[in-house]
């Protein structure tokens, strides 16, 4: 849990945020990019395997990267200035969502959270409260009140109506929600954090940072027929992640786990999981994972990258490197200068 001193703490971004894991959408394709000259000779070949055969077609996709690289630039300043706007403009439909209460969560995570806090706990007790799936180490619990997850949708979908500014979680989801951009973080996503969620993290994952976690990006996706129907494979910028499914109907769109992603593509098998409105799968950061499409309806999803910054001062785990730091807003990218 994170003591007064620890809120003046100022968190950093790695410099590779800007050049690095560029996602290319029409080709489900991650790249890092330098320079033109460097590009022709990493990724050519392989993007005319993919379909990018004519010269137009390569130019666009260096339009497409230009565009993300400079947006990636001037992120931090951008954000705070939709944060400021959103503030100042936004109006809520249901203002006591932005403040973490009891009532919200699910009386069975409520036990398992209580049983995580007790002086007398072990790994096998907390597994008897939580279902283990066929992929390794991802567990599957109530996290909140259906009644909830309806509110939470409500004011979301009345943010998306609305003319206030709008940041997009990542390259891979153009449909979606920065919640600390809408005011989520302070009342919200860190207490959540800290109270609640630290406790199962310490006694599932204390060899990746789950006995540590200082700082999160929180997010909302957005799956539909006409947006983004998948997710492709991928892991996340993070030590351990907590999915929520939120609603609404939906068929299909089961998530699926191979290995973590240090393990070639070629010696992986997936798993398929299912996720179910108001259950939460947890999840280890570097889990290579992704969301099969969706056949029907609407789906959103609560996404919290938990992050330790003990672990990644080591190494960046977008880069595998030791982190080269800039400047960064809020949370930034979870880094911190060791003293």
């Amino acid at each position: 849990m994170m003591n007064e001193e620890d809120r003046d703490v100022q968190f950093w971004m790695c410099d590779c945020f800007t050049e690095d894991n560029i996602f290319l959408k029409d080709y489900k394709l991650h790249v890092s990019f330098v320079s033109e000259v460097q590009f022709r000779l990493d990724y050519e070949a392989i993007l005319r395997r993919l379909g990018c055969v004519t010269e137009q077609q390569f130019k666009d996709v260096l339009n497409e990267i230009s565009q993300e690289v400079d947006r990636r630039r001037h992120l931090s300043e951008t954000s705070v200035q939709r944060a400021a706007a959103i503030k100042d403009e936004y109006r809520p439909l249901h203002p006591h969502v932005y403040h973490l209460q009891e009532s919200y969560l699910a009386p069975k995570f409520k036990q398992i959270v209580e049983y995580c806090r007790s002086t007398d706990t072990s790994i096998e007790g907390l597994l008897d409260l939580v279902v283990e799936e066929a992929a390794a180490r991802v567990y599957r619990f109530p996290v909140f009140e259906k009644r909830f997850c309806e509110e939470l949708l409500e004011e979301l979908e009345h943010f998306e109506l609305s003319s206030s500014p709008k940041g997009r979680p990542n390259t891979m989801n153009q449909y979606g929600i920065l919640l600390n951009e809408m005011g989520f973080d302070k009342d919200f996503i860190t207490p959540f954090r800290e109270h609640y969620m630290s406790p199962l993290t310490s006694l599932l994952y204390p060899d990746c940072g789950g006995r540590c976690l200082d700082s999160h990006k929180a997010f909302v996706v957005k799956y539909d027929l006409n947006e983004d129907l998948d997710l492709s494979y991928h892991y996340d910028n993070a030590e351990v992640t907590l999915n929520v499914s939120l609603g609404k109907d939906f068929t299909e769109g089961n998530l699926y786990f191979g290995d973590m992603r240090q393990v070639p593509l070629g010696e992986t098998e997936c798993s398929e999981v299912k996720h179910m409105v108001s259950e939460g799968l947890l999840h280890r950061g570097q889990h290579m994972h992704g969301a099969l499409p969706i056949s029907s309806g609407q789906r959103w999803n609560l996404i919290i990258w938990m992050r330790a910054s003990q672990e990644r001062n080591q190494l960046c785990p977008m880069c595998n490197r030791r982190p080269t730091l800039v400047e960064g807003d809020g949370f930034a990218d979870g880094f911190t200068k060791q003293k």
